[in-house]
C-alpha cells in the first residue's frame, strides 16, 4: 500500500517537476547533475517562501515608514496648532493689559472729575448757607422796619388825637408852626420807612431767587455727582474683578493676601483714608458714603496690584518659545516607570532671556545636581520660583529682584535632552502646576 502511494506520489511529482540533468562543461570533461522531482519540489517551495517572506517584510516597513510620516505630520499640525494658541493668548494677555491701562486712566480722570465736582459742591453750599443767613438777616430788619413803622402810625394816630381834642391853634402862632414842624417830619419818616420796607421787601425777594437758582445748581452738582460715582463704581468693578478672579484661580485667600499687604504696607502716603463732607456733626451723606465706598475699593484696588507685584503671574520667557513638557507624572524612559515632573518645560535657543516672575529675594544661584545651573527666588505668600538649566545666571544670593528683572540666560545645563526652561512653583516647600498662576494671569496682563 505504501508502494503504491509513493510510486503515486512520483508520478505527480514527475508530471510537475519531470528530472532533468544539469550539464557542467570544463575544458576536459563534461559532467552533469541530476535534479529529482523531490529536490526541485524542495527548491521551488524555498525560493517561493524566500520570495514571500520578502514581499511580506517590505510591506510591513513600506506601512511603517506611511505610519511614522504620518504620525510626523501629525506632530508637526499639533505644534502649528499649538503655537497658534500660545500667540492667541499672548494677544489676548496684550489687549488685557492695554484694557486694563485704559481702564485706570478713566478711573483717574473721573476721579479728577468728582474732585473738581466736590469742590464746587462745597462751594455752592457755603453760598447757599451765606444766602441762607443774609436772608435771616434781612427777614429780622424786615420785621424790625415793620414794627417800627407800626409804631410810628400809632404815635401819630395818637398826635393826631390830641390835636383834634385841643384848640386848633391860631394860624402863625409858635404851637401852629410846631405841630407843622411835627406832621411833617412825621410824614417823612412815615415815607422813609416805606421806602425801607419795599427795599427789604425787594431785597428778600432777590435773596429768596438767589436761594432757588443756588438750589438748582446743587440739584445739577448732585445729578451730575451721581454719574460721575457710577462710572467710579462701574471702572472699580471693572478694575477690581479680574483681580479678584486672578488670586481665587490660584487657589490663593483675597482677605489674608489683602490683610498681610496692608500691614507690610511702606509705600508712600500709606493706605487711603475715607473723607467726610458733612462739616456740622450730621449724619455722612450719600454721597460722601458712595466716596467713601469707591475709596474702598480703590484701596483694595492698591493693594490687589502690589501683591500682583509681589506673587509669580507673569511668564517668565518674553521671547517665542514652545511649550514642551506640563506638570505631573510622565514616563521614565530609564526604568520604564513613572516619575514626577514637578514644572513645566519651555523650550527656545541658548541664550533666551529668563525673566523673574514676581517680585523676590534671591536664595539660590549655583549649580544643583539634575538642575543644572538654578536661581531659586523666594516671593511673598510662601511662595517659592525655580528657573533651571541655564546657561549662564546674572543674579547673586540676597539680591531682591522685581517682576521682569533679567535673572539668567536660557540654556542645556543639567541633566536634559535640549535647551529649555524647567520653570516650578512650589507654595509651602510643595509643589505646585505653574500654569495655574500663569492662566489666572491671563486676563490681567
Amino acid at each position: 500500500m505504501r508502494t503504491r502511494l509513493a510510486i503515486r506520489a512520483h508520478a505527480l511529482l514527475e508530471r510537475h517537476f519531470p528530472e532533468r540533468r544539469l550539464f557542467l562543461r570544463s575544458d576536459s570533461d563534461t559532467r552533469f547533475i541530476r535534479l529529482k522531482p523531490l529536490t526541485q519540489l524542495i527548491a521551488f517551495s524555498g525560493s517561493a517562501a524566500v520570495i514571500a517572506w520578502t514581499i511580506i517584510a517590505t510591506a510591513v516597513l513600506l506601512m511603517d515608514t506611511i505610519g511614522s510620516g504620518n504620525f510626523r505630520e501629525q506632530a508637526k499640525r499639533d505644534q502649528r496648532i499649538y503655537q497658534e494658541r500660545l500667540n492667541a493668548m499672548a494677544d489676548e494677555r496684550d489687549m488685557r493689559a492695554e484694557e486694563a491701562v485704559a481702564a485706570q486712566e478713566r478711573f483717574n480722570s473721573a476721579l479728577e472729575q468728582i474732585s473738581v465736582m466736590q469742590s464746587q459742591l462745597l462751594a455752592a453750599e457755603t453760598r447757599l448757607r451765606e444766602a441762607e443767613t443774609g436772608l435771616g438777616v434781612v427777614q429780622s430788619t424786615l420785621r424790625r422796619t415793620m414794627k417800627e413803622r407800626d409804631e410810628a402810625r400809632a404815635e401819630t394816630e395818637v398826635l393826631e388825637a390830641r390835636l383834634g381834642q385841643t384848640d386848633t391853634p391860631l394860624p402863625g402862632s409858635a404851637e401852629a408852626e410846631t405841630n407843622k414842624l411835627t406832621l411833617e417830619f412825621m410824614t417823612d419818616a412815615l415815607a422813609q420807612t416805606a421806602a425801607e420796607r419795599d427795599q427789604i421787601t425787594a431785597d428778600a425777594q432777590d435773596a429768596l431767587d438767589q436761594a432757588d437758582e443756588l438750589s438748582h445748581q446743587i440739584a445739577m452738582l448732585h445729578d451730575q455727582n451721581d454719574r460721575i460715582f457710577r462710572q467710579l463704581e462701574e471702572a472699580m468693578t471693572v478694575s477690581i474683578k479680574p483681580l479678584d478672579k486672578m488670586f481665587r484661580s490660584a487657589g490663593m485667600n483675597t482677605d489674608r493676601i489683602i490683610d498681610q499687604v496692608r500691614r507690610g504696607y511702606s509705600g508712600q502716603g500709606g493706605p487711603l483714608t475715607p473723607i467726610s463732607l458733612s462739616t456740622k456733626g450730621e449724619l455722612p451723606s450719600l454721597d460722601a458714603s458712595r466716596a467713601n465706598r469707591i475709596i474702598n475699593q480703590l484701596d483694595r484696588l492698591n493693594l490687589y496690584r502690589i501683591a500682583a507685584e509681589k506673587a509669580p503671574f507673569a511668564v517668565p520667557v518674553k521671547s517665542s518659545y514652545r511649550f514642551t513638557s506640563g506638570f505631573g507624572y510622565r514616563r521614565d524612559p530609564k526604568n520604564g516607570g513613572r516619575r514626577m515632573h514637578s514644572g513645566v518645560d519651555f523650550a527656545g535657543p541658548v541664550g533666551t532671556p529668563l525673566y523673574s516672575a514676581g517680585d523676590g529675594v534671591v536664595t539660590h544661584a549655583g549649580w544643583q545636581s539634575g538642575y543644572g545651573r538654578i536661581v531659586k527666588i523666594q516671593h511673598q505668600f510662601g511662595i517659592e520660583t525655580r528657573y533651571a538649566h541655564m546657561s549662564r545666571i546674572r543674579v547673586k544670593v540676597g539680591q531682591r529682584v522685581s517682576r521682569g528683572d533679567r535673572i539668567g540666560d536660557m540654556g542645556a545645563s543639567g541633566r536634559v535632552t535640549g535647551p529649555h526652561l524647567h520653570y516650578e512653583v512650589r507654595v509651602g516647600g510643595k509643589a505646585v502646576n505653574p500654569m495655574i498662576y500663569i492662566k489666572a494671569a491671563n486676563d490681567v496682563f
